[in-house]
């Protein structure tokens, strides 16, 4: 079942945000606004969260409170790879989330945390152990990314590309579990954290992994999970029934689904990352996921309250 709607995807990283068509996030934050509301006129008990900072930065969660964006939402989440791409260790995970706390009442979640075996697989068994001691207990939502690695054939979603290097290469090694299915040593002690973490698994369009990807949870004694439904997904032919058989397969892990990516044709300028020209319509977009996926007649977990 849903438990959770969050609004957009690491908003302040250029990879899922142009900065460029909203240098101040105003219009960021006006759009959170308007499906924060959204959301809560379908289902006035499911908990909405803003989505994903990264960088973590307390000065982005102050901007936004001045846009009144903290009305709309019932939690925070942020994003932190300290082994990869952020220039902080991971011994200051604790620090990082309380410098959220410090600035707002709002749970703070973790709805991405993880480590590339771009290096080699051994630093991610080292990491997930570490990364377990340091956050179970200390936020409400931990969710492990991810459960695969991303196919080499694909893209990872980053506006930079190649251009960043072998930064941009370690997006294809997060997984626990290798392209081709077989797991990676850190799958072997991930059952150890369980139902206390959960993952996060993007699952693209009419994706190929999503029955074994099920399997997988279950036999690894996941519980909960973060995934997404694209906006710009939602444009393409019979996207409907991908969502409902996404959302049918998943529907018995307590899900955080995230709204996100703008149809090139409804953008500013013609990318995902583009603010939308009409926010309303973003809006409409969320409110009508939540009709179909997470009606109000249903049960929903206060997991925000944590």
């Amino acid at each position: 079942m849903i438990e959770a709607a969050m609004i957009w995807n690491e908003p302040n990283n250029k990879s899922h945000w142009d900065p460029n068509l909203d240098p101040d996030w105003s219009r960021f934050g006006h759009m959170v606004n308007l499906a924060g509301q959204a959301i809560r006129a379908e289902n006035p008990r499911l908990p909405r969260v803003v989505g994903g900072m990264s960088p973590i930065d307390p000065h982005f969660v102050n901007l936004l409170t001045g846009y009144g964006v903290m009305d709309n939402v019932d939690a925070i989440a942020v994003h932190g790879f300290p082994l990869d791409w952020n220039l902080w260790q991971i011994h200051e995970w604790p620090a990082k989330v309380d410098e959220i706390r410090a600035v707002t009442d709002k749970p703070v979640w973790v709805s991405e945390v993880g480590i590339s075996t771009f290096g080699a697989e051994e630093v991610q068994v080292w990491g997930l152990r570490r990364t377990a001691e340091l956050l179970i207990g200390k936020a409400p939502r931990i969710h492990w990314y991810s459960l695969y690695d991303l196919p080499k054939a694909w893209e990872a979603t980053t506006r930079h590309k190649e251009a960043e290097g072998s930064s941009y290469y370690r997006h294809f090694h997060m997984g626990i579990l290798r392209e081709d299915g077989s797991p990676k040593p850190a799958a072997e002690i991930f059952p150890e954290f369980t139902p206390a973490i959960g993952l996060c698994q993007w699952f693209h369009f009419e994706d190929h992994r999503l029955d074994e990807a099920v399997a997988w949870m279950k036999r690894l004694g996941v519980t909960y999970l973060r995934t997404g439904l694209s906006w710009a997904d939602s444009f393409r032919p019979n996207a409907l029934d991908w969502f409902d058989r996404q959302m049918e397969a998943l529907a018995d892990f307590d899900v955080t689904v995230t709204f996100c990516f703008t149809p090139e044709h409804l953008g500013i300028e013609p990318h995902h990352t583009s603010p939308p020209r009409e926010p309303e319509l973003f809006a409409e977009f969320c409110a009508s996921m939540i009709r179909r996926y997470a009606p109000s007649s249903a049960a929903t977990p206060a997991v925000a309250a944590e």
